[in-house]
């Protein structure tokens, strides 16, 4: 955010979307008033006092979280706790590590069971890039691709073979798995997901990815920044205030699930294997 807090208009015209017209309206004559007597600082303050959460996810997340408990408990007659764990965010940089974690959360509904096929997951950024949303598909191809160097994002979908490619690093992971007549991982029908990429001229599939997103990866919420060598140690440095005096640099090798791209992905924080 600016130093000199949003435009009125922008600010206005995103409390029009959260506040009654009357709170809005109240807003806008307290800022014009303010600017009349001249007094930047109060004027800044006000406009802080509504503006912090729209440019720190965290806090977002926190408010967010805390409104829908209040509701649903409310709505349900009950009391405590309503998320198990708190909020996390973790730094991702483009490349391996952003297609990673994209096709690792496009498969969350699949191994939670909710659904077989991740494009039936009407809530999920891959469904909604396969019924032609214009910007899940853009967040996709910067996933798949190198930050914002691709072509334009139709093209790069369609016609660049990334909608291929991104599905077959899916179908990777996706099946089901069976041991003793046993389902012990929710997924695809086996035979559905081999017939499908036997259909594919060129898979395009990263199986040393597809081996990873099968499992539960907490590298994805505790690892602070995930990324190349250079990425993480520059987040490192950036925040060294908030690592051990001991610490020399950033980047770890992950271990566990995440080992398959030990070399070419990096963590910040150095996890215990074996931990749920």
């Amino acid at each position: 955010m600016p130093e000199e807090g949003l435009a009125d208009e922008v600010l206005l015209d995103r409390l029009r979307a959260l506040y009654s017209k009357g709170r809005v309206a109240a807003v806008a004559e307290e800022l014009v008033d303010l600017r009349k007597r001249g007094n930047k600082m109060a004027e800044l303050a006000l406009k802080k006092s509504y503006s912090y959460r729209m440019h720190d996810l965290s806090e977002f997340m926190k408010v967010l979280l805390q409104r829908f408990s209040h509701w649903f408990n409310k709505a349900h007659d009950r009391t405590g706790r309503l998320w198990e764990q708190r909020f996390k965010s973790v730094m991702v940089e483009s490349g391996v590590a952003s297609r990673t974690i994209a096709a690792y959360i496009d498969l969350n509904p699949v191994r939670a069971g909710i659904c077989e096929d991740p494009a039936d997951y009407r809530w999920g950024a891959y469904a909604e890039a396969v019924a032609g949303g214009k910007r899940a598909r853009g967040g996709l191809v910067r996933a798949l691709k190198l930050g914002d160097d691709h072509e334009g994002t139709a093209q790069a979908w369609a016609q660049g073979g990334l909608a291929k490619e991104y599905r077959a690093l899916l179908l990777g992971a996706a099946a089901e798995v069976k041991i003793d007549g046993e389902v012990k991982r929710k997924g695809m029908k086996p035979q559905r997901v081999e017939a499908e990429l036997a259909a594919m001229e060129n898979r395009g599939s990263d199986l040393a990815i597809s081996k990873v997103i099968r499992h539960r990866v907490r590298y994805f919420t505790d690892g602070v920044a995930i990324g190349g060598r250079d990425f993480v140690d520059d987040v490192f440095r950036g925040c060294r205030e908030r690592f051990g005096s001991r610490r020399v640099n950033g980047a770890r090798k992950p271990r566990g699930a995440l080992a398959e791209l030990a070399g070419t992905v990096w963590s910040a924080r150095d996890l215990r294997s074996g931990v749920g």
